[in-house]
């Protein structure tokens, strides 16, 4: 396994392409209503990434084992959806519904990765709970990421705080390093035990990305190869930051400027 420590010069490039990031996902936010579909997401979204200079992540990615490259810049997940749903026009987003928008950015050749559940209109409380709760697990995940922790930390952080609201905790997919390629180790998962695998360091950058279902924690893979959805078709929710391991407190790199 190798950690990429990042340079003081790619840390700042990180900082700069994370603002934008969150600049456009708040964007792509504000634009979720009922009646447009997923691929009107996709397209806002690429057309904010490409104004600004950089470069979808996720277009045209081919992660490995799967046969075709990912066909969008912005993953759009619905209700059952737990990560990775390709956009689509005949996919029409409707009152109630809760959407995870998941989108990477490359900001002077390093990568940045960030995503949001968001209510489509009013939604019922059972899923504004499920919201509330999978963001806070991600902030407790990250308080975790402290340096000379370890990534058991993180995901023992994750669990013992989303136990108690018996919501299921997907393991297959995890959290992971980032920067020099959208996918760097090490791997990060949303369960663990204290003191446990690889140590924290500052300078590791990371993105920690909760997936918690109402239901079971298992999930299945679409034909596609790329849409996850529950296993018993009840919702899931999913947020993502980039961070930077500091001295101190972790860095939120996809962060809104001030």
């Amino acid at each position: 396994m190798a950690i990429i420590i990042k340079t003081p010069e790619e840390i700042e490039i990180l900082r700069e392409g994370g603002r934008r990031l969150a600049v456009i996902l708040y964007k792509v936010k504000d634009f979720v209503k009922p009646g447009i579909s997923t691929k009107d997401l996709d397209k806002y979204a690429e057309k904010l990434i490409r104004e600004g200079g950089d470069i979808p992540a996720f277009l045209n990615y081919r992660p490995e084992g799967v046969r075709t490259p990912y066909p969008a810049s912005l993953c759009v997940s619905v209700n059952e959806e737990v990560v990775h749903g390709i956009p689509s026009d005949k996919k029409i987003l409707k009152e109630g519904d809760i959407v995870s928008i998941d989108l990477g950015l490359k900001h002077k050749g390093l990568y940045t990765d960030m995503a949001l559940t968001v209510p489509v209109g009013d939604v019922s409380p059972a899923s504004k709970k499920l919201l509330e709760v999978t963001e806070k697990a991600m902030h407790v995940g990250i308080n975790a990421a402290q340096n000379g922790n370890k990534v058991g930390d993180i995901g023992y952080a994750i669990e013992n705080f989303a136990r108690p609201h018996r919501y299921g905790i997907v393991e297959v997919l995890s959290g992971h390093g980032v920067g020099r390629e959208i996918h760097e180790d090490p791997y990060i998962p949303n369960f663990g035990k204290k003191n446990t695998g690889v140590k924290l360091v500052k300078g590791m950058v990371i993105a920690i990305e909760p997936m918690l279902n109402m239901g079971t924690k298992n999930v299945k893979l679409e034909n596609d190869e790329y849409t996850f959805i529950t296993a018993d078709k009840k919702r899931s929710a999913h947020f993502e930051n980039t961070i930077l391991i500091t001295d101190g407190e972790p860095e939120i790199l996809t962060r809104l400027p001030e």
